[in-house]
């Protein structure tokens, strides 16, 4: 077995590539999140705003965003709309990820914010503070808290769904896995390697989440 494993990923240095795709893999999960993140975070805005051309403009992102698969999405971002502007492909990957996180990201944010209660914001407007000023020292300060696990829910499915950036000929962790497959006719030590490092980082993020959440909660208690 150690053998095999030497012959399929030591010798010829393809360790590298999966050191590449590791690499690809968390740089496109680490910008789209952060891209996500901000556009979740306008568009929730939008969405429980009182403008109804501004939620009904977030409604229509977050449904046909959600409702198209991830990989037909990428292939469109890149095929029909930023390839004829000859736009670099693993860019693309992540202006698409980042897109489609944002529309997950929306929801969780909403119901955030809503979940957060009402007498909240009313203390805060019978205090003086205008909307924006209650919405930014109160009530987003408590919605972070409860959004957190299905927000560390959302950064791990964005990493295992980088796999599918391949169908753009980028190289991530899944598709250097396959590099490496076809080069040694071995498929089992590949993919089982790919594998065994996509759950450490899942496990290794969720753990690094677990541990917010609970510095976080102490902090509520003093």
């Amino acid at each position: 077995m150690l053998q095999s494993f030497y012959d399929t990923m030591i010798h010829g240095d393809r360790w590298f590539l999966l050191l590449q795709g590791l690499g690809a893999t968390v740089c496109i999960a680490f910008f789209a999140i952060i891209i996500g993140t901000a556009i979740g975070a306008g568009a929730a805005l939008c969405k429980i705003s009182a403008n109804r051309i501004l939620r009904t403009a977030a409604n229509l992102y977050t449904t046909v965003i959600r409702g198209i698969p991830l990989a037909t999405q990428l292939m469109i971002f890149y095929f029909v709309i930023f390839a004829p502007l000859g736009m670099d492909r693993f860019l693309v990957a992540i202006i698409a990820y980042g897109i489609n996180s944002g529309a997950y990201c929306t929801e969780i944010f909403r119901a955030g914010i809503q979940g957060v209660d009402k007498g909240q914001t009313e203390a805060g407007r019978s205090l003086g503070l205008s909307r924006g000023q209650t919405m930014s020292k109160i009530v987003l300060p408590q919605a972070v808290k409860m959004i957190l696990p299905t927000y560390t829910s959302e950064f791990i499915v964005l990493i295992k769904e980088t796999s599918v950036a391949s169908f753009i000929a980028v190289m991530d962790l899944t598709k250097a896995g396959d590099m490496v497959r076809n080069a040694t006719y071995n498929a089992w030590i590949p993919l089982i390697t790919c594998a065994v490092i996509y759950l450490c980082m899942t496990l290794g993020l969720t753990k690094i989440f677990a541990v917010l959440e609970k510095r976080l909660a102490r902090s509520d208690r003093s």
